[in-house]
């Protein structure tokens, strides 16, 4: 009986290092599964934060592009306004002794015409 229980012997020591193999490769997988479930929950922090930041960032804008029109349409006036008083005392001036446009030329940028 004794060839028996050798090449019991050798097949039962082959199983337990196989079994513990196994129980590695699974450790490993798992550990590898977790430590990528956090770089993607990590990731995804990430992202949400940058699409707030791009959001507080957006709105910021929109309030000074509103500040800025509103500045476009009281300058605008001021011009308008100023443009009327010089053409009105030019006609009435006694002190100009040459001769000057009644209104000087303007030059406006397409970009800022609305």
């Amino acid at each position: 009986m004794q060839p028996d229980s050798d090449s019991n012997e050798a097949s039962y020591s082959s199983s337990p290092s196989s079994h513990r193999q196994d129980s590695s490769d699974d450790m490993k997988k798992v550990q590898r599964r977790e430590k990528n479930r956090i770089a993607a929950q990590k990731s995804r922090q990430r992202q949400t934060q940058k699409a707030d930041t791009l959001h507080v960032e957006s709105e910021n804008l929109e309030r000074v592009n509103a500040v800025l029109r509103r500045d476009i349409r009281r300058l605008r006036e001021e011009i308008k306004c100023l443009t009327y008083t010089l053409s009105s005392h030019q006609s009435t001036c006694t002190l100009a002794t040459h001769k000057m446009p009644a209104v000087p030329p303007r030059v406006v940028s397409p970009r800022f015409q609305q």
